[in-house]
């Protein structure tokens, strides 16, 4: 059967093949839900082959299902196809994509630092005596529930969270502790390579038997957060994910006028080609947490 195209994201194109569907990853790259107009060689291969590997090891110690069929291509999949929707009608059961996602926190950093200083977020709730700075670690996992198909990924509670996806409660819940038992199998890995794997989003679906099903990608420089350990054990942080060139865009203060620009309501700024320097340098960080991570060479 031909392959139809079904959507075009930021990072991969999905193509519906009847009983399954295709990613093929890009070597596109985005921050702050702007895509940045310059592309990073060997990015979409990484990404591809990075999760391949790690659906593996989730198939191999756990019994959390996984969508993953089979590579194509260094930057294609196979997967299996489930039903996708921006919010779950009431009495649907079952084989559909949740439209969350879901973010398990073990360090401060990016974000969660922002919302904290802003006040969206309070120490308290980190069970924190004192306003952490960047690389202090949690005393316990701080996770999170996001929207997926708005516009702006926004934190939810569990009520309009179960609203959105159809699922209960409890079942949200199982879904956060089937994310860190795979942060778990991650973390036994990672930590042989030197790595320190701060944070991570992950995505799921629902089967046939409404169990989880992990999907989409994840363990990869774009949906999670990785330190250089030694760096970090003499008090440097140094990132090895797509978080380098997040931070580019902080300095040049970037970030800064699109955020004020979003607050008033006003056009957005137009975001600037990344550098020929930055380029080569987040090139290699794929290709490189590629192979730190799987023991793999590229």
């Amino acid at each position: 059967m031909m392959a139809t195209p079904v959507r075009s994201g930021k990072v991969k194109d999905v193509y519906d093949q009847g009983d399954s569907f295709l990613f093929k990853f890009t070597d596109r790259i985005s921050v702050f839900d702007k895509i940045i107009p310059t592309t990073i060689p060997d990015k979409g291969e990484s990404l591809c082959r990075t999760s391949a590997f790690w659906f593996d090891v989730v198939s191999k110690t756990t019994d959390i299902p996984t969508h993953f069929i089979s590579l194509k291509s260094k930057n294609e999949m196979i997967v299996k196809k489930f039903n996708v929707m921006p919010v779950v009608p009431d009495g649907y059961r079952s084989n559909y994509l949740v439209p969350l996602e879901f973010v398990v926190r073990y360090y401060a950093a990016g974000s969660l630092l922002d919302r904290i200083k802003s006040g969206q977020v309070r120490k308290e709730d980190l069970s924190l005596a004192s306003e952490p700075k960047a690389g202090d670690p949690l005393p316990d996992p701080y996770l999170e529930i996001t929207t997926k198909f708005e516009k702006f990924d926004r934190p939810l509670e569990l009520e309009e969270a179960s609203r959105i996806s159809g699922l209960g409660k409890l079942e949200l819940k199982d879904i956060l502790e089937a994310c860190m038992t795979i942060d778990r199998r991650m973390l036994s890995h990672v930590e042989k390579s030197g790595l320190i794997h701060a944070d991570g989003k992950k995505e799921f679906a629902v089967d046939e038997e409404r169990t989880p099903v992990i999907v989409d990608t994840f363990g990869t420089a774009d949906e999670d957060r990785f330190w250089d350990k030694s760096s970090y054990d003499s008090g440097k942080l140094v990132e090895l994910s797509k978080e380098a060139v997040r931070q580019y865009y902080r300095n040049s203060g970037y970030r800064d006028r699109l955020y004020k620009a979003r607050s008033d309501g006003t056009k957005e700024p137009d975001i600037d080609p990344l550098p020929a320097e930055m380029v080569s340098s987040t090139s290699a960080i794929y290709r490189d947490l590629f192979e730190k991570m799987t023991g793999q060479r590229w």
